[in-house]
């Protein structure tokens, strides 16, 4: 039998283009069509726009922005001594160096660093700078943060590229940073000590956020292998941890930690609150995240296991080298929707007497200059809370898409 295979009776003519569907078409074809597709978005279109014009008649008549500037100093640290400022600029600064370095050498292979996407996030960046309601050297100060995170960022790139091997040593430094970090808040060591009881603010927002984070996420791993474990005791222990604080109230583990443990400890032995607060959240946190990797775990063929037996690895080595590395990438969303919840769990703090970001509110909604500025307050907390959860969120995006996740 004989396939013919067609031919072009003319070879010079080109495949016919895609057609291309401009905005106007494609605003008829998916709102306006039919006629009851477009009352819909008349009537959408309709509440933003009246709801955004009463914002704005708000925003830009009534409220009284100078509740924030004159607090800026409380939203960001609290209670900390005014004296040892500059401990938070000198550590902001090492983060930023240090974020950019990372930028850099995580993007060595990347052709343009700066593409216009990045070069638009920085000059939005620079632009609601100058455009909130702060002094004129904040505004200065992060102008020339952006500044310093750019060059870090070349610096990095350049080194990452004649050094490639020096991205996995990314995360001991961002270790060493942590180190220095809680050496320049809470000082010792040369520094004039800091109690936590004059910490709070946004600094303590992201440091309790952090820690819990950086705690939770080995804690949920061990137990999400506990519950698959073979071993009785282990899978029964592992069982009963994660059931048991997942039916409990965050609120309620914090108030156990704030009030209850104190009573089963020694007379005059009294952990530190702040401490108290990170071990709930991380307890709680750990308990969900750990039925997200499970959840990983299970979507990971049995043949994989098997293989990885017939190459004589050992358990260990299956786990660590090849189910865990898959397990964790095809929850990377879920882990991550967990890490913005714990950020937002914070929050409830305030109730235990922690002064973080939304609970120093409460201190400056009681100064009697600000009575009634409760709404220009809670949108500034609103504001602060999207842009790291939204900085999250990207990050786990480009994470997706480096590992291709979807593939």
């Amino acid at each position: 039998m004989t396939t013919i295979t067609p031919q072009n009776p003319n070879p010079n003519l080109s495949p016919p283009a895609e057609i291309q569907i401009s905005p106007i078409n494609w605003v008829m074809k998916n709102l306006l069509t039919p006629w009851y597709n477009a009352l819909i978005t008349f009537i959408i279109v309709g509440i933003f726009c009246y709801a955004g014009y009463g914002f704005c008649v708000w925003a830009f008549t009534e409220a009284q922005w100078t509740v924030i500037p004159a607090n800026l100093h409380l939203f960001g640290a609290g209670r900390y001594p005014s004296e040892e400022y500059w401990r938070l600029w000198v550590l902001l600064s090492i983060i930023v160096i240090f974020s950019g370095i990372s930028w850099g050498i995580v993007a060595r292979n990347v052709t343009h660093l700066f593409s216009r996407n990045v070069l638009i996030g920085l000059a939005i960046a620079a632009l609601i700078s100058f455009i909130l309601p702060i002094p004129l050297l904040y505004k200065l100060a992060i102008i020339g943060l952006l500044i310093l995170l750019s060059l870090a960022a070349w610096g990095g790139q350049k080194i990452g590229a004649k050094m490639p091997g020096l991205g996995q040593y990314i995360a001991i430094n961002w270790f060493l940073v942590y180190l220095i970090g809680l050496w320049l808040i809470g000082g010792g060591l040369g520094l004039e000590e800091v109690t936590t009881s004059k910490w709070g603010g946004l600094m303590l927002t992201v440091l309790m956020a952090t820690i819990s984070i950086a705690l939770c996420f080995p804690i949920g791993v061990i137990f999400a292998l506990g519950r698959q474990s073979n071993l009785p005791v282990v899978k029964l222990f592992s069982v009963l941890y994660i059931e048991i604080i997942r039916g409990i109230p965050l609120i309620a583990i914090l108030f156990m930690g704030q009030v209850m443990i104190p009573l089963f400890l020694p007379e005059g032995m009294r952990p530190d609150r702040v401490l108290r607060a990170i071990i709930g959240l991380t307890l709680f946190s750990s308990a969900y995240l750990a039925e997200n990797i499970r959840g990983g775990l299970q979507a990971i063929p049995r043949g994989q296991t098997e293989a990885a037996k017939a190459l004589g690895l050992n358990p260990p080595l299956t786990v660590s080298f090849i189910v865990m590395p898959q397990a964790i990438k095809a929850v990377i969303p879920a882990i991550v929707g967990q890490f913005i919840s714990l950020f937002q769990d914070t929050t409830l703090l305030s109730i235990v007497g922690v002064e973080e970001f939304l609970g120093i509110s409460r201190s400056v909604l009681a100064n009697p200059n600000f009575l009634g500025r409760s709404s220009e307050v809670l949108l500034f907390n609103a504001l602060g809370f999207w842009v790291f959860c939204y900085a999250m969120s990207t990050g786990s995006k480009y994470i997706e898409k480096r590992l291709n996740v979807e593939h």
